[in-house]
């Protein structure tokens, strides 16, 4: 698994792979506690070791954990690394429905104990989910495999993390209609329109709740409020698009939907600890997002044929 993300994510950063929704990650060097936003997704850590910091809890995702995120969130990272044993991931994105329609089908052949509905959680990484997870590389190193194989075997991880002694509370997030199932129809929706206008009373009334019980179950799933929970979506997009896009402070400050460019300056230091210019320049390789590489297989292949 090294060796194979070694050889997908050359750089520091992120790089997209062949398969869309899979991206790798490598970090050469240590990062202290930053303000990072994940999508849904299931994270695997092949060598080096993550913190994830939420709601008072620490989550700890390693060669031996992963970590799978339910819903968007935003929450603090910090990265053990060295240019010697460079940090070396993968992050797959949850699709929602085809995730709810494997947890709808494990639940027919198997029920599950009743489990509380988690927004995150790090647990132990088992043999076939890690085996999976090597085949899914190696798909990756060819566009050709990528395309026929790679959804598949990205399928085939996200059942076994349905199974999984923790998978329970990420069913229940998707399958049952709960309060928490509303909530993260929101928090997607908050994700997918960000630089839209968003009122809380709306968000409430599409949920099918109260104002005041819309705060309170939101805050239940997020650890913060509606108005924060926007506020952080809108400052982490505009840090990306100022990183990947290259965009100036003020022009990413409208794109996200902000109206006063000295608002979005003082909210983003805020945030972040530093201006928008200088967290642009600080985390400029941590949060850069390469192309995929071209494998040397797929390059042999192509030659061949």
């Amino acid at each position: 698994m090294v060796e194979l993300i070694g050889q997908l994510a050359p750089s520091d950063g992120y790089t997209k792979s062949a398969l869309d929704g899979v991206t790798l990650m490598r970090s050469n060097h240590a990062l202290a506690k930053t303000p990072a936003l994940y999508e849904p997704s299931i994270v695997i850590v092949a060598q080096g070791r993550k913190r994830g910091f939420h709601g008072g809890e620490t989550y700890v995702y390693d060669a031996q954990h992963y970590l799978v995120l339910a819903v968007p969130l935003p929450f603090d990272i910090e990265t053990e690394a060295s240019p010697e044993e460079p940090m070396l991931g993968l992050a797959l994105r949850i699709d929602s429905t085809a995730t709810a329609e494997l947890a709808l089908a494990l639940d027919e052949e198997a029920p599950h104990e009743s489990s509380p509905p988690q927004t995150l959680f790090a647990t132990r990484l088992d043999e076939r989910i890690g085996d999976a997870t090597v085949r899914l590389l190696e798909a990756l190193t060819s566009p050709a495999d990528a395309r026929v194989l790679g959804p598949g075997i990205v399928r085939e991880i996200t059942y076994r993390v349905l199974s999984s002694e923790q998978g329970g509370s990420l069913r229940a997030a998707l399958t049952q209609g709960s309060h928490f199932a509303r909530i993260a129809k929101a928090l997607r929706r908050i994700h997918d329109h960000y630089d839209g206008d968003l009122d809380v009373a709306t968000l409430a009334s599409e949920a099918n709740m109260s104002v005041p019980a819309f705060h309170i179950h939101f805050k239940a799933v997020t650890a913060t409020t509606p108005i924060q929970y926007i506020k952080a979506m809108r400052l982490h997009q505009a840090r990306l698009l100022m990183i990947r896009n290259g965009l100036s402070a003020n022009t990413a400050s409208e794109r996200v939907g902000y109206e006063s460019a000295s608002q979005f300056s003082r909210e983003f230091k805020r945030m972040f600890g530093r201006s928008p210019l200088e967290e642009a320049r600080h985390l400029k390789d941590v949060l850069s997002l390469a192309p995929p590489v071209r494998h040397a297989t797929s390059e042999r292949r192509v030659l061949a044929s």
